[in-house]
């Protein structure tokens, strides 16, 4: 069998999977194929892609015939005049004020035909389509105090959130410090001041100690009295690359009511978007409010810091290096001598543990942060 018909036969393969009509043995398999083999896993995102790419170019076709069918159809009936002059009180302005609101009639009169064929090749570019990165923080709408944030009430009882605050952002920290110094990504930290909630729904005051947003890292630090700081964190901060096809998990706060959740996968490239080498590219599922979470190997020891996923693109996710993270803090220790005894774990007593037993000592030091700006 010569290689053009195997290419041929595994887009077959890859398109049944995609489209979902592979029975359960045969899809398990194939998946566990991806994992093992990364330039099929990188065939089946691109084919993805490609296959979104020409929907996309279906449905804007369509419309671009139903603007060129209305628009001969208005020529046939008088209704448009192409090349005569009109007065401000002719045909055309009558069209406006009859079809304002239909927007078919409306982008005709304009000649939107010329413009959405160059939208369409716009769109169907390489350069452009599938090319876009999504920040994975979490936005909150314009909400004060003792109203209803996520799915919980917020009161003077239970809530450490100055009055009078506007919620602008969030996502996920985790500890790099027995000291409760928390990582998390930049874009999370939307906000002048910070909260930080656990995973059994416990909120404490945090300080905003740094945020680089070219590298995209941030530095919170837990400062209230009710917080009690662990003993000893159960993973450590990897200095080392991670290999390609290493399984890897996360644990974030993705969701509305605050619960934390779990998702694998693993690595699929050793860079990132766009060749990016201080970050990772992994095949893991991810949302809004994930971002900042822990990126971890099955030793226990921390890859990345989960950031982003890309647009049209089903679980391609992107983390920064936990590898940048020991750099990030060295310059801070530089500059600010009260992070001088910052220490970051650097063994882990997680190896060859069962993965829910790692969960449940990890979730301990996974916070949901919350960014705010007092109102004025």
């Amino acid at each position: 069998m010569n290689s053009h018909h195997e290419d041929i036969l595994m887009l077959q393969t890859i398109e049944r999977y995609l489209d979902g009509s592979m029975l359960p043995d045969e899809q398990a398999y194939f998946e566990q194929l991806r994992k093992n083999t990364p330039e099929i896993d990188q065939m089946v995102v691109e084919h993805s892609m490609f296959l979104g790419q020409m929907d996309e170019y279906v449905l804007q076709r369509n419309f671009k015939h139903s603007l060129q069918n209305a628009h001969t159809k208005l020529l046939a009936t008088g209704e448009i005049n192409e090349g005569a002059a009109v007065s401000t009180k002719g045909k055309v302005v009558q069209l406006y004020n009859r079809y304002q609101k239909d927007l078919l009639v409306a982008a005709s009169v304009g000649g939107a035909i010329a413009i959405l064929v160059s939208c369409v090749a716009l769109y169907l570019s390489p350069t452009v389509n599938g090319s876009k990165l999504e920040e994975l923080n979490k936005k909150f709408a314009k909400i004060e105090r003792n109203q209803i944030v996520q799915g919980s009430i917020i009161n003077d009882v239970k809530s450490k959130l100055p009055k009078n605050v506007n919620l602008l952002s969030g996502g996920t920290g985790f500890l790099i410090d027995t000291k409760g110094y928390i990582a998390t990504n930049a874009h999370v930290l939307k906000g002048s001041d910070a909260i930080v909630v656990n995973n059994i729904g416990d909120e404490f005051k945090a300080t905003i100690v740094h945020i680089d947003k070219q590298s995209d890292f941030a530095l919170l630090k837990i400062e209230d009295e009710d917080y009690h700081p662990l003993k000893a964190l159960p993973y450590a901060i990897g200095k080392a690359s991670a290999n390609l096809g290493e399984e890897i998990f996360t644990l974030g706060y993705p969701r509305d009511d605050n619960s934390i959740t779990y998702t694998q996968g693993y690595l699929s490239a050793k860079s990132g978007f766009k060749g990016d080498t201080a970050s990772y590219q992994i095949q893991m599922n991810s949302n809004p409010g994930n971002s900042g979470g822990p990126v971890l190997n099955k030793e226990g020891e921390v890859i990345g810091i989960l950031s982003s996923r890309q647009v049209q693109a089903d679980g391609v996710t992107f983390a920064i290096k936990s590898k940048n993270i020991y750099q990030l803090i060295g310059e801070l220790k530089k500059n600010d001598t009260s992070l001088v005894k910052i220490k970051m774990p650097t063994t882990t007593t997680l190896r060859g543990k069962e993965r829910e037993v790692q969960v449940k000592k990890i979730e301990d030091c996974v916070f949901s942060i919350k960014a705010y700006n007092k109102s004025k």
